[in-house]
């Protein structure tokens, strides 16, 4: 019996022409496609085609990554747990995937060190420094600084496109929603309450006498953290790993999506789009609750 499955594919539009080229591409793969669906939101289209499998899906994948190479068409294979009935859960990043900014470098720009901790972080994030090295030299940064500093970078977040919109199509299904961050719980937290996440974990600034030490309290949240977190999440839920779909930017969030039923690199770096079962990298975090068939 052939495995079934999705493929999602999402582009600004999506001409005729398009789609009959992945039609033809998936036809060479060994995909028999059995249903299609189109949608067009205002800032991209979807379309969405039930296939069953002849080849591995590895095979497949590996196919339609190639055919969105040439085709400049993004595409998803989305394994049938992510979008089958029952309890689902939806686990992200926070800087640069749900909110558009790094907080640590509003922060440090208070400092006047914004530059030298952004160069810190982007190594971070392409997986060339370790990530609880590189997170206590950029807090460091932060010594002396306020701790109302931190009001006013909650001020100036702002949400990546679609985020409001995808949070609240899960959650008005009935499923879980939230977030682990290498960041930082006291800006998380407003941000956590506005969208009425399920859960949220960060790091924590260490603060004494209304000012930053320039430490972080406690564990830091890394990305074997993250994996733990997706998987206690689930289980607490009861919501099997590969019905949840994890969506991250950076190599701090590898293993939250290795670990996940479908794991989405959001206007990712090299190595983690590589990494990832699906790249997204139209600016619409809305597109990922198709993968979910919401």
């Amino acid at each position: 019996m052939r495995d079934t499955a999705r493929v999602v594919a999402y582009a600004g539009r999506l001409d005729d022409g398009r789609r009959e080229d992945l039609l033809a591409a998936l036809h060479g793969l060994g995909v028999e496609v059995t249903e299609t669906s189109a949608t067009q939101a205002p800032t991209y289209a979807v379309l969405t085609l039930d296939v069953e499998l002849a080849a591995p899906a590895a095979e497949v994948r590996a196919g339609l990554s190639r055919w969105t190479a040439a085709s400049g068409v993004g595409a998803a294979l989305v394994p049938a747990p992510v979008y089958s009935p029952g309890p689902k859960m939806l686990i992200m990043d926070v800087d640069s995937t749900l909110i558009r900014q790094e907080v640590i470098e509003l922060l440090a720009a208070h400092a006047g060190r914004e530059a030298e901790v952004a160069a810190v972080t982007e190594a971070a994030m392409r997986g060339e420094l370790d990530f609880a090295q590189s997170l206590h030299h950029r807090v460091r940064a932060l010594e002396g600084l306020p701790a109302a500093v931190i009001g006013e970078v909650v001020e100036r977040i702002r949400l990546s496109d679609g985020a409001e919109a995808l949070v609240a199509a899960y959650l008005g299904a009935g499923h879980r929603v939230g977030v682990v961050s290498g960041g930082f719980s006291q800006v998380l937290a407003p941000l956590a309450q506005r969208l009425r996440l399920s859960f949220a974990k960060a790091n924590d600034l260490e603060i004494l006498d209304g000012t930053l030490t320039g430490r972080v309290a406690g564990a830091v949240v890394d990305r074997r953290e993250k994996e733990r977190t997706l998987r206690a999440e689930a289980d607490r839920a009861g919501v099997r790993p590969a019905a949840v779909i994890a969506v991250g930017d950076g190599a701090n969030d590898l293993d939250m999506l290795g670990a996940a039923g479908l794991g989405v690199a959001f206007n990712a770096k090299p190595a983690v789009r590589a990494a990832a079962d699906a790249a997204l990298d139209l600016p619409d975090l809305d597109v990922v609750r198709h993968f979910a068939g919401l």
